[in-house]
């Protein structure tokens, strides 16, 4: 176990989990603060996650979306970046343990901003997972590029038309932003992007289906919006079915309920899953310490200025938190983090605090495909060109370092403009890593030795480290004297 004690300057110590929006600005927004940052975070990068499904449907890279969170705090001499995921709190001693293959890390803390954001809900069917990745993660992206892709691959080598058929169908749950975005570029991929590249089969008959159990698409955008895209989302041949609950998943297909109450089946080899997100396990573990209630979602209540009660040190920002009915969005962590850091910073200078956070709503924006998107900012409404114009500009502006922005900019140029996409690149590893991690006890940490177990196997690494010297040595022997090859007498050897 590693403890990271308190830093040889005393100064306060701020902790933050989490490396998404509002980890990222949280930590930058205390830049110059006379303060200690540590963020733990489970992955390596910053995930800009409304851009996850062009990853996933062969658009942009994962390096475009997902920077390094060192190489993006580089330049921040009073942050430090750990890797672990965060499993316990204790808000008494103020302590975060956290856990990566096998190794477990405490950091102490005076301040906390817990931004740990949101995973994929089933609804309580968690089976469901392994036949319909949802979009929450980079591995999640490239699992339904494998799925997509290698769906094409499969169907071109088939000779049953029932498996094409099931092949050549992909069903998007949840009518949400994702699932809109999802449904419209998995049709313009088959409809426009690969009807040139295959012989055998005809991918203009692909399928594509969206299912919601919810009477309109995109409800949080209001029912002209709504009824806008869906007609968009038809124009593109993509099959729109509302009212339809999900009951059962399985490898070649799904089991469906509609409102009526009569249930089907759709067979479908390719399915994604973007209905429900449930707040990080972390609110659980806060409520309990403090009696915050939980929703349904497992968000936490937070006091007005984001803080847990009770404990005035501890802030909750973005998915995680239930307050004031406040979106799901990339702007409310956003904000509440530079609130968050704005408080701990005065805190430090003996500002007085500051008034209730108070959310800017920004707007919000979807897009249908190429040149075709929906804007809702205040009470203005935009579609089309326009609408798309304003998404293009504004997913630029958030885009983390200009050569994520650059190349993205050219990849949007090469899939809107022209009809390619840059990464198409599959493999089998993609597709069934995740399963196969699944399927071990501990996950990846049953295959990474424990640090006591790889520091015994130096001892035997040890003892053969001579004989493999003098192998070394003689093969470097036989060349320069010009041996190799030749025949050598039998008494000199």
């Amino acid at each position: 176990m590693t403890d990271l004690q308190t830093s040889a300057t005393d100064r306060h110590r701020v902790v933050v989990i989490g490396s998404g929006f509002g980890g990222l600005f949280g930590t930058k927004a205390l830049r110059k603060a006379d303060v200690d940052i540590t963020m733990v975070a489970k992955t390596t990068h910053h995930l800009f996650q409304p851009l996850l499904y062009q990853v996933a449907t062969g658009i942009l890279s994962e390096g475009e979306i997902a920077p390094p969170t060192r190489e993006v705090l580089s330049s921040q001499e009073n942050a430090r970046v750990i890797l672990g995921e965060v499993r316990s709190i204790d808000l008494e001693n103020r302590t975060v343990t956290s856990h990566v293959l096998n190794r477990t890390t405490v950091t102490p803390y005076d301040s906390l901003i817990v931004a740990a954001g949101a995973g994929q809900s089933y609804f309580g069917n968690d089976q469901f997972s392994e036949f319909a990745p949802g979009m929450k993660s980079i591995d999640d992206a490239l699992e339904l590029r494998g799925r997509i892709f290698g769906a094409f691959e499969l169907a071109e080598i088939s000779d049953d038309e029932a498996e094409i058929e099931r092949l050549l169908t992909f069903v998007v749950v949840g009518a949400g932003p994702t699932g809109v975005e999802m449904a419209g570029q998995i049709a313009e991929l088959a409809h426009r992007t690969l009807e040139k590249d295959f012989r055998r089969i005809n991918t203009r008959h692909a399928r594509i289906i969206l299912l919601d159990a919810a009477p309109q698409v995109l409800p949080p955008f209001g029912a002209k919006l709504g009824e806008r895209a869906k007609k968009d989302l038809e124009g593109l041949g993509v099959e729109v079915q509302l009212g339809a609950m999900v009951t059962d998943v399985d490898e070649r297909g799904l089991e469906v309920q509609d409102k009526d109450g009569g249930r089907r089946r759709i067979e479908a080899v390719t399915k994604v899953w973007a209905a429900g997100v449930a707040a990080s396990p972390l609110g659980r573990t806060l409520a309990e310490q403090t009696g915050a209630p939980l929703d349904r979602a497992g968000r936490i209540g937070v006091n007005p200025d984001l803080t847990l009660p009770g404990h005035p040190e501890v802030f909750v920002v973005g998915d995680m938190i239930s307050l004031n009915n406040l979106p799901g969005v990339a702007q409310v962590a956003i904000q509440g983090a530079k609130y968050a850091a704005k408080e701990i910073r005065g805190r430090v200078e003996g500002r007085p605090p500051q008034p209730p956070f108070k959310y800017f709503d920004k707007g919000s924006m979807a897009t249908i495909s190429r040149f075709s998107a929906v804007a809702l900012i205040g009470k203005l409404r935009f579609t089309g060109f326009i609408a798309w114009l304003m998404w293009l500009g504004l997913h630029l502006v958030y885009i983390t370092g200009f050569k994520s922005q650059v190349t993205a900019l050219l990849h949007w140029a090469v899939s809107f403009v022209g009809s390619g996409r840059s990464e198409r690149t599959t493999t089998e590893q993609q597709i069934f890593a995740r399963a196969a991690l699944g399927r071990l006890k501990g996950g990846a940490s049953d295959l990474v030795a424990h640090p006591e177990v790889y520091d015994a196997a130096q001892d035997l690494i040890n003892a053969t480290r001579a004989d493999l010297e003098a192998k070394a040595a003689e093969e470097a022997r036989l060349t320069d004297t010009g041996q190799r090859g030749v025949k050598q007498d039998a008494t000199t050897g």
